[in-house]
């Protein structure tokens, strides 16, 4: 008997394949065949109890499972407002530091160019008044204190970074307590009969946005 699936024969589609989450949220629904078996339990009255036990212990099961999905949602929104925050404080960061380069590098080219009246005699000077100043940049802070906006610069990208990392392992979190969720509602005979009952559906796991698939897809380098 040949293989169902022959990755070496084919059918093989050159052009590959994008897949996409489907955003549709589907009801639970059981047949008349689950009212049936939940009679016939009933009828022999001991199995109907322990039935009706299991099924307590499934709808406090799945109630306690929606809140693990809350939680983790929740997750993913503190590390996002987290973010929003450090790239605002990058953003102002980053103005005054453009400000101090615009500052230091324009005192530099003035020393080079010679942009004084006097420049041809003070050349000497020049290169002394550019190593003062690189000087009193590397030893004294205190005298150029915008410049420890490089170094917070620098700590908001780490910070980012981090924190682009958590993100995505919240939101990997989040897609299993959701897979986890997807799977149970569909557990026949007792949380299926449950879930139905109280009207859940499936939930939709996390997903990427059309412009984030599109730069993804971009050249970066």
């Amino acid at each position: 008997m040949a293989n169902e699936l022959d990755e070496l024969n084919g059918p093989v589609n050159e052009e590959g394949l994008d897949v996409n989450v489907i955003q549709k949220q589907i009801p639970v629904k059981v047949g008349v065949g689950s009212l049936i078996f939940e009679i016939c339990l009933w009828c022999l009255i001991i199995p109907g109890l322990i039935f009706l036990f299991m099924k307590i212990n499934a709808r406090t099961y799945l109630r306690q499972l929606q809140q693990k999905i809350q939680h983790d949602a929740s997750q993913i929104d503190n590390y996002l407002e987290q973010r929003v925050v450090i790239l605002q404080n990058a953003a102002k960061l980053l103005d005054k530091a453009i400000d101090l380069d615009k500052d230091t590098l324009t005192k530099i080219a003035m020393y080079r160019s010679g942009n004084r009246g006097d420049a041809d005699a003070l050349r000497n000077e020049t290169n002394s008044n550019i190593d003062k100043l690189f000087g009193q940049i590397n030893v004294a802070f205190e005298q150029y204190p915008n410049l420890r906006a490089h170094d917070e610069i620098e700590e908001c990208l780490r910070q980012n970074s981090y924190l682009q990392k958590e993100i995505t392992a919240a939101r990997e979190l989040y897609n299993d307590t959701v897979y986890r969720w997807n799977a149970d509602i569909q557990a026949w005979p007792t949380k299926m009969i449950v879930a139905a009952r109280l009207g859940y559906t499936t939930r939709i796991p996390f997903t990427a946005s059309k412009e984030i698939k599109e730069k993804a897809r971009g050249t970066f380098f």
